[in-house]
């Protein structure tokens, strides 16, 4: 017998009248009605609203009283881009709530709030890297961001949070995605603003795969053509590359190198240089380092201008343009760079006992084996940085529970107007 097939059943709507009484982890006002939280996207706390719900999901019906700590969003598509959050938020309650994240995530897990340094705040204009949702339809090519909760596609033409040269490349960003073969109907278009220009890189979405395999050499001559014309410095399919006019070159300190295609950078340069600095500054007059999930060489490379660094990760285009970086005369073979799944295969504190310094920078997940090795080595010194301040407060406890104090907590926000924050923590081996 046929399965009777199962439809998921929607909760009914139900209205109130409520106040906003805080900004919920990621990014969305939260209100109490009758005891449970609804979460309501694009208010501020104090706001006043009427809101439509159902179950713990709420929108706006009707802003009745603006809060104080409303401001107007600078971005005419905020409110439908999914990209921004937080644009509605005047600075200094912006500011305080990011703040607020990271102390809220290392109390979960013990630490004193008090740690905290202010927030390192990058300006909204300085993302130099993006990711564009494409779609092709009979109706046309549709160039912009995903909505907040669909795979519906927001048509963009400005953002007011990419860095001046990116935005203004957007213009021909859309001529290339127009460009692409007719047979690709979903995929995204990814730049970076690289010290000489703009890096571009189309990959499939997540409905469908593209290679440069789909290329004719209609194909392949009309992208090149669009390319040239708008000064691209190198397109990619994937990791393969379609055309290069020139290297794309990314510096770390006095040292340039050329990224591979896709690989890993820090969102904003100015985001990047807060990070480097603290991280160099606290590791004054260390001799030998180990940098773990270094990709490129955000950290190695200006650590390796003053220590020896042995470099480690898992990504085999990261590891081989580092190892190329690191033949530079002015780095004097300062600098290894090895291949290791460190979530998996983590170094030992055995391996890491012989550094006297250890800096860890692991995707969202954290590093949750690799920070129990980190816990029982005998490194004096210890940085972990994070994008995430849930997983960084978790491992920070492996460390804490190994004889590491945390001695100092920095955050950086280089994900303007998103629920995102960066994190740089500080630790010490205690004596005994």
């Amino acid at each position: 017998m046929a399965q009777r097939r199962r439809h998921k059943r929607t909760q009914p709507l139900k209205r109130a009248e409520t106040e906003i009484v805080e900004i919920g982890a990621r990014g969305e006002g939260v209100c109490l009605v009758r005891g449970e939280r609804i979460y309501v996207p694009y208010t501020a706390p104090n706001d006043v609203v009427e809101i439509e719900y159902a179950g713990d999901r709420g929108r706006v019906v009707e802003l009745i009283s603006e809060s104080h700590q409303r401001a107007a969003a600078p971005c005419r598509y905020f409110g439908q881009c999914g990209g921004c959050v937080l644009q509605h938020l005047n600075f200094e309650p912006y500011k305080h709530w990011k703040w607020a994240l990271v102390v809220t995530a290392l109390a979960r897990e013990g630490f004193d709030g008090g740690l905290v340094e202010p927030v390192i705040a990058c300006p909204p204009a300085s993302r130099r890297r993006v990711v564009f949702a494409v779609r092709r339809t009979k109706a046309g090519v549709t160039f912009g961001f995903n909505t907040r909760t669909s795979n519906e596609i927001v048509a963009i033409r400005t953002c007011t949070v990419l860095a001046p040269a990116l935005a203004d490349a957007l213009v021909h960003l859309r001529a290339l995605a127009a460009a692409a073969p007719i047979a690709w109907r979903a995929f995204d278009v990814s730049a970076t603003l690289c010290a000489n220009g703009v890096d571009v890189r189309f990959a499939g979405s997540s409905s469908s795969d593209i290679s440069i395999d789909d290329l004719d050499a209609v194909d392949f001559e009309r992208l090149s053509n669009v390319a040239n014309t708008a000064g691209i410095l190198r397109l990619s399919i994937n990791s393969d590359i379609v055309v290069v006019r020139e290297d794309p070159r990314i510096c770390f300190g006095s040292v340039c190198f050329s990224p591979p295609p896709g690989v890993f950078l820090q969102p904003s340069r100015e985001g990047e240089k807060a990070l480097i600095d603290l991280v160099v500054e606290n590791f004054d007059g260390a001799v030998r380092l180990a940098d773990l999930f270094s990709g490129c060489g955000t950290f190695s490379l200006p650590l390796s201008m003053g220590a020896q660094v042995d470099a480690y990760d898992d990504d085999k285009a990261a590891v081989e343009a580092l190892t190329a970086t690191a033949r530079d005369p002015v780095i004097g073979n300062r600098l290894k760079a090895h291949r290791r799944n460190l979530l998996d295969n983590p170094l030992t504190e055995q391996e890491l006992s012989s550094y006297d310094g250890v800096i860890f920078d692991p995707p969202r997940a954290g590093a949750r084996k690799q920070a129990v090795e980190i816990a029982n080595c005998a490194a004096p010194l210890v940085i972990g940085v994070s994008c995430n301040p849930s997983t960084f407060s978790r491992d920070a406890a492996s460390l804490r529970d190994g004889g590491y104090q945390l001695t100092r907590v920095v955050p950086v926000d280089q994900f303007v107007f998103s629920p995102h924050i960066e994190v740089v923590g500080v630790f010490r081996r205690q004596p005994g």
